[in-house]
């Protein structure tokens, strides 16, 4: 049945705001005091519980760096037009510079409060567990695996945490949980993207995997926000105790294990296709990564203690023209690769408006399900039933039309 004109779903568009757009307000700039130093910026009631003091500054954090990656983007497009000695120029990267200072303001006070956190739970008096019922896991979460973890490193990605748009626009990876030996084409609603993916036979790399490479993504971007020299490497090496805690996975020796069988399927899934980034086309196939190498082992037993992972030059192009967007940490809580690549969806093309509505035929191949429409219909039903998306709920309409909705607007 043909759709009428107003049920059409939205054209894929860009969900970020220009910069000035953004820097026109989301979020209030402190100003410098007269020592030259930024003022705390935190907004939360001193009244407040330290958790959900906690919970505030991340999300201001979350905030700010969402602004400190707008600045760095609009760096990146100036630069690529040749006009980096201009005034307007001069006066983003003073912007930059500000934004991180405050940043790191709030990076200070988050620092004192996880320390007070920890030295009240310390001098508390131990819970009586017979009188305690823990409280049942919402249906389609996982728990937090690490709730205690230490503040430095994996709290940094707790709010810094990066998506590439490439594959977030693409269904690059499979939502199967069995291993996928089948090929896939995709090609765009307007056919201008088209991608084909060609998996190895340990199968197509899932929905989980990507794990790592938002974990990859968000180092190397922070890096760059910060202007470090080593993040236009296209190389990254990290402790796989640090890449676990972050992406909420299990530390066990099974959780080694399962990483390592991630590694190999991101290696050996190869892509082709004619979709640019950072405004280039990679022309021949290549793997989602280029390499994976263990740097050290346990001298215990046979788990990585550190590894390296070379992104392919197409990620690395995305990432260096900061083509990616901030997404929220709870969504390694989410258990389905389906809801997973719901909340993808719902960041890349919602992002900061209200809404976006897409018809249910167009979602499900956005998606990259194999199912029928009739068991697709049926697990977004499930998801919308569950409502555990970050940031957004979902609402599926009588007519087939799927509507995405920010939560800080539906109430929820």
């Amino acid at each position: 049945m043909r759709r009428k004109k107003s049920e059409q779903p939205r054209q894929e568009q860009q969900s970020e705001l220009p910069f000035d757009q953004a820097e026109a307000g989301a979020v209030p700039i402190a100003e410098r005091t007269t020592s030259g130093e930024p003022e705390s910026i935190s907004p939360v009631a001193v009244g407040d519980s330290i958790e959900l003091r906690l919970g505030q500054m991340r999300d201001w954090h979350r905030m700010l760096s969402e602004l400190i990656l707008d600045a760095n983007r609009e760096l990146a497009r100036q630069a690529a037009a040749g006009t980096i000695d201009s005034e307007h120029v001069q006066s983003v990267r003073a912007r930059v510079k500000l934004l991180l200072d405050q940043r790191a303001v709030i990076d200070r006070d988050m620092k004192r409060l996880v320390a007070q956190q920890r030295a009240e739970a310390r001098a508390a008096p131990a819970p009586d567990r017979s009188k305690t019922m823990s409280a049942p896991m919402p249906s389609g979460l996982v728990k937090d695996r690490h709730p205690n973890r230490d503040f430095f490193l994996a709290d940094l990605f707790d709010y810094a945490l990066k998506d590439d748009g490439a594959t977030m626009e693409a269904p690059i990876f499979t939502l199967s949980t069995r291993p996928d030996l089948s090929t896939w084409t995709w090609t765009s609603k307007d056919g201008s993207k088209h991608i084909e993916l060609f998996p190895s036979v340990k199968g197509r790399a899932t929905q989980h995997d990507k794990d790592i490479l938002i974990y990859v993504v968000s180092q190397m971007t922070e890096g760059l926000n910060r202007g470090r020299d080593d993040a236009k490497n296209r190389t990254v090496r990290f402790t796989v105790y640090d890449l676990l805690v972050t992406t909420n996975r299990d530390t066990s020796g099974r959780g080694y294990k399962l990483l390592h069988e991630t590694f190999e399927r991101l290696r050996g899934t190869s892509i082709t296709t004619d979709i640019r980034t950072g405004g280039q086309r990679v022309k021949e196939g290549f793997g989602i990564i280029d390499r994976w190498k263990i740097v050290e082992k346990s001298r215990t037993d046979e788990r990585m203690i550190a590894v390296e992972v070379t992104l392919s030059e197409w990620l690395y192009n995305a990432v260096q023209a900061y083509e990616v967007l901030t997404i929220h940490p709870d969504y390694f809580r989410l258990r389905k690769p389906l809801a997973r690549r719901l909340y993808e969806l719902a960041r890349k093309h919602c992002g900061r408006q209200a809404q976006w509505k897409i018809g249910l035929d167009l979602l499900q191949a956005k998606a990259g399900s194999k199912s029928t429409l009739k068991e697709f219909r049926r697990a977004i039903r499930v998801i919308a039933d569950e409502n555990n998306l970050p940031e957004y709920c979902l609402v599926l309409g009588a007519d087939d039309s799927v509507t995405f909705v920010a939560k800080r607007l539906s109430g929820d």
